[in-house]
């Protein structure tokens, strides 16, 4: 009985083991889906903490719903574990496919470094932007999530606030606002670019006009995070000596 891969090439004339292989399209689509899931939480979670803005009455409250309060008397900081450990899922799927384009030795790194000396190109440096902020990410973005996992009680206007200050945590903070913040911009632009989202008639001018949105884009959620930042450590820095007391809501204390 002849194989299917045979009877194939004798009808089209054609040899199937040369086809090519749609496993990196689909790698690569699964790498821009799960980049884009991340970045719209990334927006979206810095939005949620910017709550403290707002006083410690809305940075609670806003807790409380995502620990579904609404639905269950008193809220169950359960739920805050199962979408960390959701977007931990994406997180490491999204890291283990992008890894595949990084440079695998120092032979490979020290070749890229060297075409990116020569060309000079802006979308070429991104790309090295991405490669660096990923590597912190991958670090520091896992110990931020295993928290978020497996202490989602300690969430609050003063809990949080006695971790960024008390527990000087504040470093870690600073440099995972700046690195995630930086990719999500620069992947969100890639991914326009990649994908040709918005090209239209003129493609060069969507690649300037997304450059010049991004850039808005990254310096907004920067300021964002950093007032959001210092408002955590301005509070825990006033609750130092009380530190590990909850926040009773309507008290102010």
């Amino acid at each position: 009985m002849l194989s299917r891969g045979y009877t194939t090439e004798l009808l089209t004339g054609k040899d199937s083991s040369k086809r090519k292989s749609r496993i990196p399209a689909r790698i690569d689509f699964l790498q821009s889906v799960s980049g884009l899931v991340l970045a719209l939480f990334i927006m979206f979670h810095l939005v949620f903490e910017s709550s403290i803005l707002l006083g410690k009455d809305a940075m609670y409250m806003l807790t409380k719903v995502f620990e579904g309060e609404p639905f269950i008397q008193g809220g169950e900081p359960l739920i805050i574990s199962v979408l960390a450990f959701i977007i931990f899922a994406f997180f490491v799927l999204h890291a283990g496919v992008a890894m595949r384009k990084f440079p695998s030795s120092y032979k490979e790194y020290r070749r890229y470094t060297e075409h990116k000396a020569l060309l000079n190109h802006n979308d070429t440096n991104l790309w090295y932007v991405q490669i660096m902020t990923g590597f912190i990410m991958f670090f520091l973005g896992s110990i931020h999530l295993y928290i978020m996992m497996t202490q989602p009680e300690n969430i609050g206007p003063y809990a949080s606030s006695d971790r960024v200050y008390s527990d000087l945590m504040w470093p870690m903070y600073l440099v995972l606002l700046i690195s995630v913040v930086l990719h999500a911009g620069i992947g969100l632009y890639r991914l326009i670019i990649k994908w040709g989202v918005f090209d239209g008639k003129d493609p060069k001018a969507n690649r300037q006009r997304s450059r010049r949105i991004a850039k808005v884009l990254v310096t907004a959620y920067l300021l964002l995070g950093l007032a959001s930042l210092g408002a955590y450590m301005r509070i825990g820095y006033e609750h130092r000596g009380e530190y590990g007391q909850r926040y009773v809501p309507g008290s102010g204390k």
